[in-house]
């Protein structure tokens, strides 16, 4: 039997890296997983691996698709158990001197604006049927400055404190929310456009990465969220966890 027999779970960024992960270790555990991204044709080939991933086509830039993912697994599966908010972009390491309002509300809308939304109607979910787990993915630039611009670094830290704050005020009602705090790891995020990138803003980041002992892999996190999603974890609540190889020790 898997540790998730029998739990829904919803994923965003579900078409790569970190996301794709936590959905594969989710369906391995037994959950039913709906996998949410843009690219559609990337999980329709999840789902073909996974009998129990189904597929969501969702923008996290849209609002209604936010809502839309969660109403599709309580109205298909008849319940949700699981809210992982994966999906996340950065922001050309852009400094607040050079930040255009673009740049800012686009980054702000899908690293915070969106989890917020997702945790809102997740939350009303849960407070129905009894409980729920969100697992929310930061960054260590969630907990410190030099790990991205302006604008990323200050929609990880914001998710940090909606988790914290949402855990507190839900504990007692059968709902945990935790944040993952991932140091350097191979995925699709870090593919952006040097053209475009703040040489400011990248070699403060790039001498803060200097003490980064090595770069993880997305299974490495998949594992964490697994434990954070389980009973196993039924005592942890409002933590925000470097899982980073030991970058924020040094």
């Amino acid at each position: 039997m898997g540790k998730l027999d029998g739990k829904i779970a919803v994923v965003t960024g579900a078409s790569s890296g970190m996301g794709r992960e936590i959905a594969k270790a989710y369906a391995t555990e037994g959950a039913k997983v709906v996998a949410v991204a843009r690219r559609k044709e990337k999980l329709e080939e999840l789902a073909g691996e996974f009998p129990n991933i189904v597929a969501f086509s969702g923008d996290m830039a849209k609002p209604e698709d936010v809502t839309a993912m969660l109403d599709y697994a309580v109205t298909e599966f008849g319940k949700l158990d699981i809210l992982v908010n994966n999906a996340g972009i950065l922001d050309n390491f852009m400094p607040v001197g050079d930040l255009t309002d673009e740049l800012w509300e686009r980054v702000l809308r899908v690293n915070l604006t969106a989890p917020m939304e997702a945790m809102r109607k997740a939350v009303n979910i849960f407070l129905e049927s009894g409980g729920g787990v969100i697992i929310n993915i930061a960054s260590v630039g969630g907990l410190r400055g030099a790990a991205g611009g302006a604008t990323y670094v200050t929609s990880k830290h914001a998710l940090v404190g909606l988790t914290k704050n949402t855990a507190i005020m839900y504990a007692e009602k059968g709902i945990r929310a935790n944040v993952i705090c991932p140091g350097g790891v191979e995925t699709e995020i870090g593919n952006f456009d040097q053209t475009k990138i703040s040489p400011l803003g990248i070699e403060k980041v790039m001498k803060a990465n200097a003490v980064n002992p090595r770069t993880g892999k997305p299974e490495e996190v998949a594992k964490v969220a697994v434990f954070l999603a389980t009973d196993d974890a039924s005592f942890v609540n409002g933590v925000a966890m470097p899982v980073d190889g030991g970058w924020m020790a040094g």
